[in-house]
């Protein structure tokens, strides 16, 4: 396109001092020094009023600054490093190209369109390599976006200073930003391809498109999913271009180079860049020369040297000028400049490439368009991005599981993890975990696709868990694990898999005590007796009150007429009354005392009874945490399991520090010491706790609420590289509610009767002296029945004695 330019002046008929514009090429090979070598020699035997190029940003600042020695223009068409911004520091200097400092906020806005949040750079060592790291360092410090590694390629040696695999895999972030010329990204790719470093398990950003045929096809998996972000031209998001100064430069290269030409969709954008760097420098040279076409001199005027450095293009000042107040539209679209920068006002554009699989191939296809004005946009409604692993779905840029090996150690703790022994299909006995944490890893896997080997630990108190993660014997440890500031700060810990507290154990003890006379125990010793000496006193009162005025009562003897004074005096006094009334004033007024007392005596037992008999069916040492805190336990009588978290909220909130608990070694020892009377009290999560007592040891049971509300959590490495997968996908089964359903089926079966639980009702023992009180009335009574039987029998007997004698005297007449 840069020869299409100059032939395309030619054929609109542009001439300086009556000539046509020719051109010359100078190869670099890639070296500042070849760059230099050739533009004096260039200058030195022709009159070069403008340099297109240089292609590479470690070749430009020397061009550009000899550009300013000898007062010509120097106008880049793919040089991006940003520190060429400067117009200070280079003023003969002027790019096409976008720099990359637009570049840097294109990819910054990427990774907010994604939700990504750091990256590793690798980036060839020269002024391109270092220059895009910088910008796009500073560009991810301003958004709050991390950098988290960098790697060099030394483009002399061609190797990657550092290990890629080892510094790949050992970070956090798998978006990979490849900032390197086209060579060196395959040569990059290939090693990435070499450590298994591609997808689909990273995401590589490049900075420019390469062929991907070059590459074994067997490996094509691998590559698909790459993005590129590189400048385009205006046209790509229906920005005005020259379209005719476009067809007429196509035309000119079918017709000169035909074999050359690709198709006008396949034409590079840096080609595009290359023919408005040109055409800007014929259309400034035209105009400059159109004001000075009346002078006696030409207008290409130089001061004449020997040496290249010592040349000066005449009145360049004036030339300079007028390219920074050029403007036209040019076939990448609007070009116009600044007098502070170096970079085009506007037209910087880019466009996101895709690496997908198709019938013709492995190739980059255009899937995001970006502008200063819109940030990202769809390309078209018909391109999809294809993300590593043939994913639809976008990466979340952090580390993922997804086929990785790992050795999870588990605690034998019913029901999270419990063992059994089957047999498989070739009739071996092979050891299985059942449980909650079993079930959980199970959901785990299938959600994240990693491969699990399941360890059972023994032998290992839980304080001690983390040391086995630390010394990489186990990835991860999943269990009833606690989560604690001291556990913490040796170990990770995943997001919460089981919300926890401390619950306290203790034996159950019988519900009632049988006690004789409880039912006596709402009123005092000296209350009763003072009942009593009461009714013997108002039964005395109702004899002398009542005899005289009843002819019932005077027939009576005087232990009669007593008992029916203590009947009445007793019936009215729990309020049944009697079968006779009182006939004197004076005894309704003491009826009425007895009415009075009676109303407050009843309701008084009766309230004190049923209080008494509901604190005695239920009675514990113990109501809760608060009485092993006063000490209502002995201490030495609290069984506490060593090295756990129980231990350390005993020695933190109930004992100053002291261990001076009854020491255990397993659960196991703790319900034996229990049940064997060698402690009386301990800590258990609430979890394992309600099933144990519901399902294992009937007659240990819970008091009071929970305590020490914790966490269960999955023990990782701190700063583990694939923590952030792993939280997302337990809080991904929260709230889909598999985390509540694997509680509801482990924690809430119950298998202890309900007899062994305590009762609700008021038992017979509670009132069985009062039965028994009653047994002996009905014993009391049957004998007076009985004797008052024999008493009449025995009357008769003598009266028929008495009529037997009289019949005889009679005879005897």
């Amino acid at each position: 396109m840069f020869k299409a330019a100059v032939l395309l002046s030619q054929q609109y008929n542009i001439t300086i001092d009556g000539q046509f514009i020719e051109w010359q090429v100078e190869q670099t090979s890639g070296k500042a020094i070849n760059a230099m070598s050739g533009t004096c020699q260039a200058v030195s035997a022709s009159n070069i009023v403008g340099i297109v190029g240089p292609v590479l940003s470690r070749e430009t600042p020397i061009i550009a600054e000899f550009g300013e020695r000898v007062g010509i223009p120097v106008i880049s068409h793919a040089a991006t490093d940003p520190d060429l911004s400067d117009r200070n520091a280079y003023p003969a200097f002027y790019r096409t190209v976008p720099s990359d400092n637009t570049a840097a906020i294109a990819i910054v806005k990427l990774f907010h369109r994604f939700n990504w949040t750091s990256c590793i750079i690798i980036y060839q060592n020269d002024a391109y390599g270092f220059g895009g790291v910088k910008v796009i360092n500073e560009a991810f410090m301003y958004n709050d976006l991390t950098v988290a590694d960098t790697l060099v390629f030394d483009i002399a040696t061609q190797y990657m200073r550092g290990n890629l695999k080892n510094v790949l895999t050992s970070s956090s972030t798998r978006i990979i930003i490849l900032w390197a010329e086209p060579t060196y990204i395959s040569l990059i790719l290939q090693n990435a391809l070499d450590s298994d470093v591609l997808g689909p398990h990273f995401t590589w950003i490049l900075s420019s498109s390469v062929s991907l045929n070059s590459f074994n096809e067997k490996l094509n998996q691998k590559l698909i999913g790459m993005l590129t972000v590189e400048p385009t031209t205006a046209n790509l998001l229906h920005a005005p271009i020259n379209t005719t100064l476009l067809n007429a430069a196509y035309n000119i290269w079918k017709q000169y180079e035909p074999e050359t030409f690709p198709n006008s969709k396949n034409v590079d954008y840096y080609a595009l860049f290359a023919f408005d760097a040109t055409w800007l420098l014929i259309q400034s040279l035209k105009e400059f020369c159109s004001k000075t076409v009346n002078s006696s001199s030409s207008c290409i005027s130089f001061i004449d040297s020997s040496s290249c450095f010592y040349r000066y293009f005449l009145n360049s000042y004036s030339f300079f000028d007028i390219i920074n107040n050029m403007t036209f539209l040019g076939v990448s679209g609007p070009i116009h400049f600044d007098v502070n920068l170096t970079d085009r006002v506007d037209g910087s554009y880019y466009v996101a490439k895709n690496s997908q699989s198709s019938s013709s191939g492995l190739s980059f296809v255009p899937v995001l368009k970006y502008s200063n004005h819109d940030g990202w946009q769809e390309y078209s409604e018909t391109r999809t991005i294809i993300w590593p692993g043939n994913s639809l779905i976008p990466p979340t840029g952090g580390a993922k599981l997804d086929g990785i090996k790992l050795r999870i150690g588990v605690m034998e703790s019913a029901p999270f993890t419990i063992s059994t022994t089957v047999t498989n299909k070739l009739e071996q006995n092979i050891t299985k975990f059942i449980g909650y944490v079993p079930d959980l890893i199970d959901l785990l896997q299938n959600k994240m696709g990693f491969i699990s080997h399941i360890e059972l630990i023994s032998n290992r108190t839980y304080a001690s868990l983390g040391q086995l993660v630390e010394n990489h014997v186990y990835d991860i440890i999943v269990g009833d694990v606690t989560v604690t500031a001291t556990r913490r700060g040796k170990v990770g810990f995943s997001q919460s898999i089981f919300e926890n507290s401390l619950r306290i154990v203790m034996r159950k003890t019988p519900d009632i005590h049988i006690d004789l006379l409880a039912f006596l125990k709402p009123f005092s010793r000296d209350l009763w007796l003072l009942i009593l000496g009461t009714i013997i006193f108002t039964s005395i009162l109702i004899c002398l009150l009542e005899r005289g005025k009843s002819r019932k009562l005077r027939k009576k003897s005087i232990i009669n007429l007593y008992m029916m004074s203590m009947w009445y005096t007793f019936g009215n006094l729990v309020g049944f009354g009697a079968d006779f009334h009182v006939k004197t004033a004076a005894g309704r007024l003491l009826t009425a005392g007895l009415y009075i007392l009676c109303l407050v005596l009843v309701a008084s037992y009766t309230a004190n009874l049923a209080s008494d008999l509901t604190i005695a069916k239920s009675k514990n040492i113990i109501s809760g945490i608060d009485d092993i805190k006063s000490g209502k336990i002995p201490f030495n009588r609290i069984g506490i399991l060593v090295g756990t978290a129980d231990e350390e909220y005993y020695l933190r909130e109930i004992s100053s520090g002291s261990k001076n608990f009854y020491p255990l070694k397993s659960r196991q020892e703790m319900y034996n010491s229990l049940l064997n009377n060698l402690i009386d009290a301990s800590f258990h999560d609430m979890g394992v706790a309600e099933y144990v007592t519901n399902n294992i040891y009937c007659n240990v049971t819970l008091i009071g609420e929970g305590f020490d509300k914790g966490a269960f959590g999955i023990i990782t490495p701190k700063q583990w590289l694939y923590g952030q997968d792993l939280d997302v996908n337990i809080l991904s089964l929260k709230e889909s509610g598999d985390l509540d359903t694997l509680r509801r089926k482990w924690f809430q079966v119950k298998k202890c009767s309900e007899s062994s639980t305590t009762s609700i009702a008021i038992g017979i023992e509670s009132l069985s002296g009062l039965f028994v009180i009653f047994g002996v009335i009905c014993v009391l009574a049957l004998l007076l029945f009985a004797w008052k039987k024999r008493k009449i029998s025995c009357k008769k007997s003598k009266q028929l004695n008495d009529d037997l004698i009289s019949l005889s005297d009679i005879s005897h007449y």
